[in-house]
């Protein structure tokens, strides 16, 4: 028994027992956690009261909070007694005390026992698991002091982790074997959208487009006016077959599995002159289209001149080795003297408005005055838009490259294919421009001879000749490669497809360079009538006599559009905006390379020289704009004051006859002597 007054003793047996409650049973000694040995300082609460008054501190202290609710603190307690009494004997209780477990975890849910039996026991005990936890002890955690007792902390132990499967490395020898060449076509048929066919109302658009160009083409490379025509047909919801028929030379019957068949086969790409067709790619993509959405073939029928037999051909596409697969080969009876007709079937859909088929047909029978255009749409509607002249456009010249526009790969390989004997010879044979006393000057500034072999330079003393190149005078490229519209006929046009404007104005610029290639902007305006006035202006863009319906934002005629000053000529526009105004803008970049943004050929690139010749082209049509504006409102206002005189001038007379007693006579004198008075001063 504890004496009553010696209360020093009763705390330090109440902490004794409070130590003695967290450790665990007898029974979880052999268990996967480890114990440690704590020396027993021993003694025993006897009283009741005492070990209700510790098994409720135990409970608070598992818990890890200060203070609990009653309830919580039974449920404690009855959790406890219920795992004390598992293993069904309780007389190790006792021996409890001399251990502690390593997990936090663990010891602050273990159930709390009742005050010990039998400390005689707990030497023995704790040699035993002293001897266990030599044997597999895991880590122990840093130790908490709260309330005045120490408390273990470790992790609880883990279950052991999956081994994970090795990973087979691979060798180069494996990747070696996995590894072959990527036919263009199957790029293309994964990358469609580069070819513009990345929407269905864009793709009837584009397909059309590619097959319209390639008419064009031929049409005028063989001196003949073009007559086409071009017809959609709906066969069910979202697929449709397009017709493009045209007069020209007709196609040669070996040259039409490969020219429809194959990409990037065509007669354009090596040459420098002004064509809508530029790399080989978009009739034979246009096919491939209508094969990978419907299955079909591409339909052709060719005839190359009268008398001679009309081929009719089906053709697929081998995607694996961009090659033409013939599915039928006949010769057929067709109508037309010579000529070419394209059938395809593709999924698509048709609409009407900007960026539209009915649109494009439109702005390239104003971008070619010369064709003859006749468009059947989806509906059966028909509309015939003829020529305005039957002269041809004066049929552009192929020339050299321009020294100033060659790379240094390019210039490698050009001097190594050259035919000439001697440097001065290659560079006057190869590159326009370029004179005996021009080349001459070009070696010595690199410091070669100009008698040295073009085959024998090195690379070093190529790449010293192309640094010299920049460093001489050389005449501009000329501009025989070139066949803009014309001033007039670009004003022709606007007017037939545009009526009823008040103001028309179109300027042809002068030819400038960009890398080396000649280009030339032309610009036209159509302004008034029953355009909308109040919405931002419609911006036409063409690129050899193409229209350019998509990536309005990414073309360097927008950019020039919107940072031309429009507020100068008496137009309205928000900052970084186009104009407002009931106006149509006409923009026309004609070149022997065009440097597009894209394979679609839907933009083009904001070279600094290209912007800047679009810009004075605007400039030139905004003056002529701005002074008819002008004039315009003047004489407005003039008419405004007329009908002020022809209102007011009578009564002022009235009242003078009233004032000053004039008759009848006097008057009407009186009053037109006041309307001339106020009309020459007007005048003047």
């Amino acid at each position: 028994m504890i004496p009553r007054g010696d209360s020093r003793l009763k705390e330090e047996r109440v902490l004794e027992y409070d130590r003695l409650a967290s450790a665990p049973p007898a029974y979880l000694k052999d268990s996967q956690e480890t114990f440690v040995p704590r020396p027993a300082t021993g003694g025993t609460v006897r009283s009741k009261s005492a070990a209700r008054g510790a098994r409720s501190r135990a409970v608070a202290a598992a818990g890890g909070a200060g203070k609990r609710a009653k309830t919580n603190g039974k449920e404690k307690a009855a959790a406890a007694d219920k795992a004390a009494g598992a293993s069904g004997k309780r007389r190790d209780r006792g021996q409890m005390g001399l251990f502690d477990l390593a997990s936090p975890a663990a010891s602050e849910a273990r159930p709390m026992p009742a005050a010990p039996a039998a400390p005689k026991a707990a030497p023995a005990r704790a040699r035993a698991a002293g001897r266990k936890e030599t044997a597999g002890r895991k880590e122990t955690a840093g130790r908490k002091e709260t309330a005045g007792r120490k408390e273990t902390a470790g992790p609880v132990a883990q279950q052991a982790a999956p081994a994970k499967a090795s990973r087979q490395r691979g060798t180069a020898e494996q990747m070696a074997s996995r590894q072959r060449e990527i036919s263009v076509s199957e790029f293309f048929t994964k990358n469609r959208h580069l070819l513009g066919f990345d929407n269905p109302a864009k793709a009837l658009l584009t397909a059309i487009k590619e097959a319209v160009d390639n008419s064009l083409d031929a049409c005028e490379e063989a001196g003949i006016p073009p007559d086409l025509e071009v017809t959609i047909s709906e066969i069910e919801e979202e697929r449709f077959r397009i017709a493009i028929t045209d007069n020209g030379p007709g196609i040669v019957k070996n040259q039409i599995p490969r020219i429809f068949g194959k990409l990037l086969y065509g007669s354009k790409f090596h040459t420098l002159k002004q064509s809508r067709g530029q790399q080989g790619i978009g009739i034979s993509a246009a096919g491939m289209y209508s094969q990978l959405t419907t299955g079909k073939p591409v339909r052709i029928i060719s005839r190359t001149g009268k008398g001679k037999p009309a081929h009719l051909y089906e053709i697929r596409i081998d995607t694996a080795r961009n090659d033409p697969v013939i599915l039928e080969e006949a010769v057929t009876e067709w109508p037309h003297e010579h000529g070419t007709r394209v059938e395809m079937e593709l999924s698509a859909t048709y609409k009407k408005g900007r960026r539209s088929v009915d649109d494009y047909i439109a702005q390239t029978a104003l971008a070619n005055p010369h064709a003859d255009i006749r468009y059947t749409d989806p509906k059966g509607e028909s509309i015939h838009h003829k020529r305005i002249t039957t002269e041809l456009p004066r049929e552009p010249v192929a020339i050299k490259p321009h020294p100033y526009g060659v790379e240094l790969g390019m210039l490698i390989k050009m001097l190594h294919e050259s035919r000439s004997r001697n440097l001065r010879g290659a560079l006057q044979a190869d590159f326009s421009r370029v004179s005996a006393k021009v080349a001459d000057e070009i070696a010595s500034l690199a410091g070669l001879r100009p008698e040295a072999r073009p085959k024998g330079l090195k690379p070093d003393e190529v790449e010293k000749l192309y640094k010299a190149i920049p460093k001489v005078k050389i005449m501009s490229p000329p501009a025989s490669c070139l066949s803009p519209i014309g001033q007039t006929l670009i004003e022709e046009g606007l007017r037939k497809n545009i009526p009823g404007c008040e103001f028309y104005a179109s300027v042809t610029r002068s030819p400038a360079v960009y890398r080396g290639n000649p280009f030339q902007i032309e610009a036209g305006i159509a302004y008034g009538g029953s355009l909308p006035a109040e919405e931002l202006i419609d911006l036409w863009r063409f690129a050899n006599r193409v229209p350019l319906q998509y990536q309005q934002s990414a073309c360097a005629i927008t950019r020039s559009a919107i940072t031309s000053a429009w507020k100068n000529y008496g137009l309205q526009q928000s900052r970084g905006a186009l104009p407002a105004a009931p106006m149509v803008l006409f923009v026309h970049m004609a070149s022997a390379w065009v440097p597009f943004t894209s394979e679609s050929k839907e933009a083009i690139a904001s070279y600094p020289e290209i912007v800047k010749e679009i810009r004075l082209a605007l400039m030139e049509c905004g003056r002529r704009l701005g002074a008819w504006v002008r004039r315009r409102r003047r004489e407005e206002d003039a008419e405004k004051k007329r009908s002020y005189i022809e209102k007011y001038i009578p009564h002022i007379g009235i009242a003078l006859r009233e004032i000053l007693g004039f008759n009848a006579r006097e008057e009407a004198r009186v009053v037109s002597t006041l309307k001339e008075t106020l009309q020459r001063k007007r005048t003047i």
